[in-house]
């Protein structure tokens, strides 16, 4: 089973499962717990509002640190895997997975609109954004700002009507 505390000495693993490295997803952690906590005080593992008992987590969690938890959520976000196989890779049924799965991608958003790092989606938000950035690191330029139009192209034209190129063509197809 895949688990957090096994893979964290393996630096390369965590980033190549969540395209993070160990201290940016150590960063995540206690932000994305607080953001499931609040979810789970509200909710069920099944969506519905929670109205009797209060959430309390379970001893024989498929997934019971917070690591494990978002270790689940961006893997699966980047692997794209099926949610059996995912499941398996986790030691959970596809069932059991898929409720996790629901449950933690309601989660994090909220977690990176709790950071202010969630993505805009609008281009109006974007630019804002991109504004406030330049204006945080004056002498530093971001990517956006760096990157221009450029027509030309690294690697020569190829003459596709040059005599050689059409015999070559003609020879080669039988």
């Amino acid at each position: 089973m895949l688990r957090y505390t096994t893979e964290k000495n393996k630096a390369y693993r965590i980033l190549d499962l969540t395209s993070l490295r160990v201290d940016e997803f150590e960063h995540l952690v206690e932000p994305f717990e607080q953001a499931f906590v609040r979810h789970m005080q509200q909710c069920t593992m099944e969506g519905k509002p929670r109205n009797a008992r209060a959430y309390s987590p379970y001893a024989n969690s498929p997934l019971p640190t917070p690591e494990d938890r978002l270790l689940f959520i961006l893997s699966y976000l980047k692997v794209a895997a099926l949610q059996v196989a995912h499941g398996a890779l986790f030691g959970m049924s596809q069932s059991n997975a898929n409720k996790w799965i629901h449950v933690l991608l309601v989660v994090l958003p909220q977690t990176l609109r709790d950071l202010g790092d969630a993505p805009g989606r609008h281009l109006q938000a974007l630019a804002q954004r991109l504004s406030e950035l330049q204006a945080r690191e004056p002498g530093t330029s971001s990517l956006f700002f760096t990157t221009a139009r450029n027509d030309q192209l690294p690697a020569p034209k190829i003459a596709m009507s040059k005599k050689r190129v059409i015999a070559a063509r003609k020879s080669g197809t039988p």
